[in-house]
């Protein structure tokens, strides 16, 4: 006799007999709930890639920016924080921009002292429609100036001192020797690094290495290639140079626009 068979999609036979399994189809409304939840992923992949697009496009106009204004030779590596991104450009601020540059010349300085590596985190970042200047509300900043760099400046020998601010200072004679002394450090107004409290702790401190340390030291020597609006706030020795803090509030970079004591 001929049965109906039931309603669903044919499998296969059993591994055990000759009896069809037929699978039932998901209801109509988990299908409603599979379609519905498919589309949602492919919308958020779709504003997920369009929102990186746009925040590629903001670091690149960031960067440039920043390389015009500070004539680095190298495109400085920038991060837009946040997401979504479309939304804060649509708003015409970006909440937090992290820029890393290295190798920020000196230029038109009598002891031109370049800047390492300058890390920068920006908060309220408004680009203009020129690529070449870029502000912000508030910058915090820290400036590396490797010993080697300071050395080249100064005309003496920069290292590390002993104690905690401090640096060793030596200045190298062909006939008479090293003469080290060691130097206390502070922010100075103008943004200048400021050399003080000075001790002899090796040699003999002849007229000529008198002279040289005190061509050196006796003066707060300027760092010409900050953003203009930062202000010096701190100077921290370390093993391989110092680390000089800066603070400031609505901050332009442009190009020309590095603060000059």
């Amino acid at each position: 006799m001929y049965q109906s068979q039931p309603d669903g999609e044919f499998v296969g036979e059993s591994y055990y007999g000759d009896a069809a399994v037929y699978a039932s189809p998901p209801p109509p409304r988990r299908r409603r709930r599979i379609i519905i939840a498919a589309s949602l992923a492919a919308l958020l992949v779709g504003a997920v890639v369009a929102d990186r697009v746009a925040a590629a496009h903001a670091e690149g106009r960031t960067a440039e920016a920043f390389q015009e204004g500070m004539g680095a030779p190298d495109r400085p590596s920038v991060h837009v924080g946040g997401f979504p991104v479309l939304t804060q450009l649509a708003q015409g601020s970006l909440r937090h921009v992290d820029i890393t540059a290295n190798d920020i010349p000196a230029r038109g300085a009598t002891r031109p002292l370049p800047v390492t590596k300058l890390t920068v985190g920006l908060d309220g970042l408004k680009t203009s429609g020129n690529a070449k200047k870029a502000h912000a509300r508030s910058v915090e900043a820290t400036a590396f100036l490797s010993y080697d760099d300071l050395s080249s400046a100064l005309g003496v020998q920069i290292s590390q001192g002993d104690k905690p601010g401090r640096v060793d200072a030596t200045a190298g004679l062909p006939l008479a020797g090293d003469v080290t002394v060691s130097a206390a450090v502070s922010a100075a107004s103008g943004n200048r690094i400021a050399f003080s409290d000075i001790r002899v702790t090796q040699g003999e401190l002849i007229p000529p290495a008198n002279a040289l340390l005190d061509k050196a030291l006796s003066k707060p020597i300027p760092l010409q290639n900050v953003p203009e609006g930062l202000r010096l706030r701190s100077v921290t020795p370390t093993k391989s140079g110092m680390d000089a803090r800066f603070t400031g509030r609505s901050v332009t970079f442009r190009p020309s626009s590095s603060s000059v004591a």
